[in-house]
């Protein structure tokens, strides 16, 4: 790089006369470029540029223009306007503006960049779906690992066509799973053997209105032609009638289906059962369930003990409530509209955002609901989500609640309306909204 001014030439570089009285070796120091020096504007015809002597320039000494002095302690004075250097101040390569805008003059420091804002944003976002679609997904594994598939559907022989929405049937068994002697000396459930459906009920999902039926346990049906879930064996029909829960109670769950569908011409695409202790540990999972009772009644058989008014039930109410019938007139009709109203109610509390936006709640009602059902093979989690919504849904008035039917009763059980029980299946074969009443 040539460090000497532009327009020198060689011979102004060596001629030692020029330079005052250096040193032999004195070298000139070269013409050093500070940004911070403002430029000067053109230079008026007929006057000289330092550096850049012109062609009829004097020796260097004479036309040499006067050097920057020191004016007053303020600055330089280079002959065209005062130029601060900063020196006095501090402030290196200071002035007019054009030095360091520190709060000492120093050079001041490459300005920080501000935040992006936008793809903070971005980026946290990212992270959070991120985490839902993770835990999500982890979620749905854990619980449908859990769920209990134990009832095969297939068994089921000679089975009406399948019509439109899909029904659910809803099995509360007396089955005590589990249960210590103290468990069931506390939920009153006492220690038979085996089990037995305490209530029946089929739920339509349809699009035109959800539906819940209950099925007395009462109720008056023909045992048809069955093939046995265990031995394989296929039973033929003896004309033989008997109380509804009894078909659970000599064959289980397909065996009751089987029934079910025999004696309504409905399909049923999916079963759900839930014992005592099961029942009880979702209530108290979910916090209580809170309802009305319209009338306080009290039952040594089951323990309740219920005042009239807005309350909300532990587990062990609550077994009590949808248990109780000997404390009613029409027991087992009674009975069928308290186990509809509470579990409509459940599916209420459960489907809240206070269960099911808290994990404190969510996973342990979650938990103790899919480890007391029993489902068959082919539940999926979204069809049990399907069921409680539309339970809840009925709940809310956006469905219709009633009993089977009943035209009157022989020898203690009762008497399906065969009339009203045809309309109401093509109804609900046909997904259209419900017009028949129930009792």
């Amino acid at each position: 790089m040539n460090d000497w001014p532009e327009g020198w030439s060689d011979d102004n570089r060596g001629s030692r006369s020029r330079y005052g009285h250096g040193s032999a070796g004195e070298q000139p120091e070269g013409a050093r470029m500070m940004r911070q020096v403002p430029r000067r504007g053109p230079v008026p015809p007929g006057q000289r540029s330092y550096g850049n002597p012109g062609p009829s320039a004097p020796p260097y000494g004479a036309g040499v223009p006067q050097q920057p002095s020191y004016v007053d302690g303020q600055g330089y004075d280079d002959g065209y306007g005062e130029y601060d250097s900063g020196y006095n101040t501090g402030q290196v390569y200071g002035g007019h503006g054009h030095g360091g805008d520190g709060p000492t003059g120093a050079p001041a420091r490459a300005a920080r960049p501000a935040p992006n804002w936008r793809r903070r944003i971005k980026w946290t976002a990212l992270t959070l779906v991120t985490v839902l679609i993770v835990t999500s997904v982890a979620t749905y594994f854990w619980a449908d690992s859990k769920l209990r598939r134990e009832v095969d559907l297939s068994k089921v022989i000679d089975r009406p066509e399948t019509g439109q929405g899909t029904n659910y049937l809803i099995v509360g068994s007396d089955s005590r799973e589990g249960m210590t002697k103290a468990d069931e000396k506390k939920l009153h459930t006492g220690s038979a053997e085996g089990k037995r459906t305490d209530s029946m009920m089929i739920l339509h999902v349809g699009d035109n209105g959800d539906t819940l039926i209950s099925l007395p346990r009462d109720s008056n049906v023909e045992i048809p032609s069955y093939k046995g879930s265990q031995s394989g064996k296929v039973y033929p029909a003896t004309g033989r009638h008997t109380k509804l829960n009894a078909a659970y109670a000599e064959d289980g769950p397909t065996l009751l289906v089987r029934t079910i569908e025999f004696n309504t011409g409905l399909h049923i695409d999916h079963y759900v059962e839930i014992g005592f202790q099961g029942f009880a540990k979702i209530v108290d999972a979910v916090g209580g369930v809170t309802l009305t009772i319209d009338k306080g009644f009290k039952d040594s058989y089951s323990g309740a003990d219920f005042k009239a008014g807005k309350q909300t039930l532990n587990g062990e109410q609550a077994l009590a409530f949808v248990r109780t019938r000997h404390a009613f007139a029409a027991s087992d009709l009674q009975r069928t509209k308290n186990q509809q109203k509470f579990l409509a109610a459940l599916a209420h509390q459960v489907a809240t955002p206070s269960t099911l936006l808290n994990p404190f709640t969510f996973y342990p009602t979650m938990g103790a609901g899919l480890d007391s059902l029993i489902v068959d093979k082919d539940m999926s989690l979204w069809d049990l989500a399907s069921m409680f919504w539309a339970m809840k849904n009925v709940n809310s008035g956006g469905g219709t609640s009633m009993n089977m039917p009943i035209s009157g009763s022989t020898g203690g059980n009762l008497v399906w309306d065969k009339a009203k029980v045809k309309t109401l299946v093509d109804e609900l074969k046909n997904d259209q909204k419900v017009t028949v009443a129930g009792n």
